[in-house]
């Protein structure tokens, strides 16, 4: 029998270097063509050259970022430091970068809106706007808050961030509000709203959520004779309606999931109120595990009560500095199991269980109504991404300007993924962990020969870092 042997390909050692370029070529296509070198270089003039000290930040994002310190170390390599024409540094430079775009912050994200707007000659100027929460690291910014966390940490100090995005189907972030990490939705809304409401055509429609839905900030959209699209908070004075809500007399908007709806028109707007049968099964289901549980923790209270023992730790006050006696008396002693679990159903459903509400005053279908206000969960992918793709949390930066450094250097980021997708047709559906996969994939070799000449190669392109390439080039 003939046994084939392998040969290994040959190992020698050599002073030839990989870097990742594709983050760099794509920072640099949106920089340019944004003018970002106008922007910036106002701002500082002495020492390193600011615009690429923020080239090169933005491309570590695209890259690895894991920190300003791992920063600092990715673009003092000697070869990034040749492709950014910049000399060495302490990475305290990069601090100071991040405190001066803070500190400059208000015009910055102004001139970049104005670049935006001048650049891309956008038809439509409707807008989602939202807010999420940030985990903050650090307790000197005034910034940090404790209050509702969308990131479930509600043990940390946190900040909350507004975004404004221009709605389907263009969804390109426009602009980005920072606020303390106590501040309500409600109370953010102006911020947002009114960073970019120049920019706005008349008639423009304003989406956003419920959370920030007040009689003022209804008036201050439509004061700026714009439109407004948000969801309402059903309170008594729907039950009537509800009560009287047949499926007969309502319109079918998704035979699939069971949602009917009526219009409601007042004087200066109109209720879209809709039943979705999928949405009252899954309410429902929620609700009857919740009698469960409260039957069961009833009954664990009820044991400890007749045996005379200490109620079980879960129930307790857990704080040696607090002193309490207990006194329990659960109604099980007079009810049966089916009894208990009757009036807890009572207590839970209150009849609106599969109901939601849309408000506006444009007029507008019932089907438009509800397909316009769900594609608002467009800008909610713009948070994951900010999140879990561009990484701009958690923060761990000390000072409130480098706080508002490191969001204004997040959303650039992510403006440039949105402008990929705008742009390229063929990124439009595809992920920004794709799309950064992609970019750090194309690497440049430089490969060193004898006589000291170095030679550069471009490798590992694919579908999307090509389109990227191309356009820097001028290749259309």
């Amino acid at each position: 029998m003939n046994i084939t042997k392998h040969r290994a390909f040959p190992t020698i050692p050599n002073k030839n270097i990989c870097v990742p370029i594709g983050p760099i070529l794509a920072v640099q296509l949106f920089y340019e063509k944004l003018n970002f070198c106008d922007i910036f270089s106002k701002h500082k003039s002495k020492g390193l050259d600011l615009n690429s000290l923020i080239i090169g930040l933005l491309s570590y994002k695209l890259t690895e970022n894991f920190s300003i310190k791992e920063a600092g170390k990715w673009l003092n390599q000697k070869e990034i430091l040749d492709i950014l024409n910049l000399e060495q540094f302490h990475e305290r430079v990069l601090y100071r970068t991040l405190e001066l775009l803070g500190r400059n912050r208000e015009e910055i994200l102004s001139d970049i809106l104005d670049s935006l707007f001048s650049v891309y000659d956008f038809e439509e100027t409707d807008i989602n706007l939202d807010w999420t929460s940030i985990v903050l690291f650090g307790t000197k910014s005034k910034l940090g808050k404790y209050g509702y966390s969308r990131d479930y940490r509600p043990d940390k100090l946190q900040i909350t961030v507004g975004i404004s995005e221009l709605a389907n189907p263009i969804n390109i972030p426009i602009g980005v509000t920072v606020n303390r990490g106590n501040v309500l939705d409600l109370e953010h809304f102006s911020d947002t709203y009114n960073q970019v409401k120049s920019k706005l055509k008349k008639g423009s429609l304003i989406i956003f959520d419920k959370g920030a839905n007040t009689t003022d900030n209804l008036k201050s959209i439509q004061d700026a004779e714009m439109e407004y699209l948000t969801a309402m908070k059903l309170n008594t004075s729907d039950d009537k309606i509800i009560e009287n809500f047949y499926l007969e007399k309502a319109e079918l908007i998704d035979s699939e999931k069971g949602i009917y709806g009526i219009k409601i028109v007042k004087p200066s707007s109109i209720k879209y109120l809709y039943f979705s049968e999928s949405l009252q099964k899954r309410q429902l289901e929620a609700k009857a595990r919740a009698v469960m549980r409260k039957l069961k923790e009833a009954k664990e209270i009820q044991k400890a009560v007749v045996n005379k023992k200490k109620l079980p730790k879960k129930f307790r006050i857990n704080n040696e500095l607090i002193e309490i006696d207990y006194s329990f008396r659960t109604k099980l002693e007079e009810l049966s199991d089916e009894e208990a679990v009757e009036l807890l159903r009572a207590s839970l459903i209150n009849g609106r269980e599969g109901f939601f509400c849309l408000k506006s005053n444009r007029d507008l279908t019932l089907e438009d109504a509800l397909v316009t206000y769900r594609k608002k969960d467009s800008i909610e992918k713009i948070f994951h991404s900010l999140k879990n793709e561009i990484q701009i949390k958690p923060l761990r930066v000390w000072s409130e300007d480098s706080v508002y450094g490191a969001i204004i250097l997040g959303f650039i980021a992510q403006l440039f993924i949105s402008l990929m997708r705008y742009e390229f047709e063929e990124l439009k559906h595809t992920s920004t962990k794709f799309i950064k996969k992609s970019l750090k994939n194309l690497t440049l070799t430089i490969k060193f020969r004898i006589n000291g000449v170095k030679n550069y190669i471009f490798a590992n392109f694919d579908r999307i870092n090509s389109l990227i390439v191309a356009k820097w080039n001028g290749i259309t």
